[in-house]
């Protein structure tokens, strides 16, 4: 049965005009009719929220936080909704979706209803000539927050973006990935069921140019704009906002690296390395496209990883056996099946994959390629400078410590990176050399939502995460009180 993804704006569910289609990349089939908003409902929906703000912002941090908590129960509540919408959007094997997504997306609003209730502001006593001078600081939200989200993650960075942002004392107008409106839709449902008030959470569905996304972003309205997706987008987005000086927030593209030297545990570097590159089908925007491999251990180590992707069970993605889901659409899929061509042309050799699967039935029409290893590309090939996005990486051996971090920050990009060693003191010091805004050492993708989160170069603009999102998503103001003696 096709489902219904309404835009919800002022505590109601609104139909458009204009609608498309949601399909399900795991065999192609229609999963829901979602309704598309032009700029008149996003200006209905920033209206909604300026209505909505000077009583939401005078909540206290405690009440916020209570909202906070009640969705993240009703997110747990209805944990199997959410499992079937993220598993019929993004083809993610239930496996998966089931032990990280929906359950971060509750943790998400958890976390930070902990965070604004210890988020307490700076206090200093200055002397001056009368006396003396207390100084302190107030957090005050931004205003009108605007938040556009990709499609890889749907749940996790959708509430990633909305807890804290709520927390704060804004008031949003989000807008989903246009591939994966389904857990943004229920996410809806469980505001409106827990009571949050009218206004202070819109939806909106559509596309970017021409659609939804450009109506939040050029919307006088808005005060301040959090993307994550494509480097490209980030940039227009920047110019579109310039003029009006507002904030943004972007997690952009990655072309990540991984160091693997001869010292490391053999085994658990290649299931980390394996689970870096595979993960989610390679769309993690953490994910490892680039794997340099110190010369000793170079053959060893490329076999034992063609081995563990080889190993992958693609197929449907509600089998509990399935391991490797499909991309996203089949757009996304000739793209990445471009690259599997332009490596070729690049001189590579496949160690494994470079082609789509036979899953035979309704999966053959949808999404699936093989999981690729390349190695024998030079570091300029494009393959190993452009971001691929899919279920690939590229092994290249070195041979010192200066010339991996080297090949490590070879890059436009500076997202991420792994450090796999026995040697602490080397992955402490070369962690710092490192051009990434995050470094795991002897692992990857292990989380402290305390933690900053966001990327150098094209990668980013901003941190996120604990009271770095509390940072962005609120403006500090300083009172200065002469105080008497």
């Amino acid at each position: 049965m096709v489902s219904e993804y309404r835009n919800y704006i002022n505590g109601r569910f609104v139909e458009s005009a204009k609608t498309f289609e949601d399909l399900n990349p795991a065999n192609g089939e229609p999963v829901a009719r979602v309704h598309e908003a032009d700029a008149e409902l996003v200006d209905q929906a920033v209206r909604a929220g300026r209505a909505a703000l000077p009583a939401w912002r005078r909540t206290s941090a405690e009440q916020r936080a209570q909202y906070l908590e009640r969705i993240a129960a009703v997110i747990e509540r209805r944990a199997d909704d959410f499992l079937a919408a993220e598993v019929a959007d993004t083809g993610k094997p239930v496996s998966v979706a089931s032990r990280v997504d929906i359950p971060r997306g509750a943790a998400n609003f958890r976390a930070f209803a902990a965070m604004i209730r210890m988020s307490g502001g700076e206090v200093y006593e200055t002397p001056t000539p009368e006396g003396r001078a207390l100084n302190y600081s107030l957090r005050q939200p931004l205003g009108v927050v605007g938040i556009i989200s990709p499609w890889n993650l749907p749940l996790l960075l959708f509430t990633w973006k909305v807890a804290p942002a709520l927390a704060c004392g804004n008031v949003v107008v989000a807008k989903p990935s246009e591939e994966t409106p389904g857990t943004a839709t229920l996410l809806a449902e469980v505001m409106d069921e827990v009571g949050l008030p009218a206004g202070v959470f819109n939806l909106v569905h559509g596309f970017g140019p021409g659609s939804a996304g450009a109506a939040i972003v050029d919307h006088p309205d808005v005060d301040g704009i959090t993307f994550t997706g494509e480097s490209k987008t980030g940039a227009t987005i920047m110019r579109n906002v310039a003029d009006k000086v507002r904030p943004v927030s972007f997690e952009l593209g990655g072309k990540n690296a991984a160091l693997v030297f001869a010292d490391a545990d053999f085994d658990k570097a290649v299931a980390g390395v394996a689970r870096s590159s595979f993960l989610n089908t390679g769309q993690v925007c953490l994910c490892t496209e680039r794997v340099y491999v110190e010369r000793p251990i170079f053959e060893r180590f490329v076999a034992a990883l063609a081995e563990q992707a080889r190993a992958l069970r693609p197929g449907d993605p509600l089998d509990p056996e399935t391991t490797l889901g499909p991309l996203i659409s089949r757009q996304h899929r000739d793209k990445v099946l471009s690259y599997y061509a332009l490596a070729r042309e690049e001189g590579a050799t496949v160690v494994t994959g470079g082609g789509v699967p036979t899953l035979g039935g309704k999966l053959d029409n949808g999404c699936y390629v093989e999981p690729t290893i390349w190695t024998g590309l030079d570091q300029s090939a494009r393959c190993l400078q452009e971001e691929v996005f899919g279920p690939v990486c590229h092994v290249m051996p070195f041979d010192t410590e200066e010339q991996a971090v080297e090949l490590a920050n070879d890059s436009r990009y500076g997202l991420a990176s792994a450090l796999w060693t026995s040697n602490l003191d080397r992955g402490h010091r070369l962690a710092a050399e490192i051009d990434a805004g995050l470094v795991w050492l002897n692992t990857w993708f292990l989380r402290d939502l305390r933690t900053p989160f966001g990327g150098m170069k094209l990668s980013g603009l901003g941190r996120e995460g604990g009271r770095h999102s509390l940072d962005f998503y609120s403006e500090l103001k300083n009172v200065c009180v002469q105080m008497s003696q």
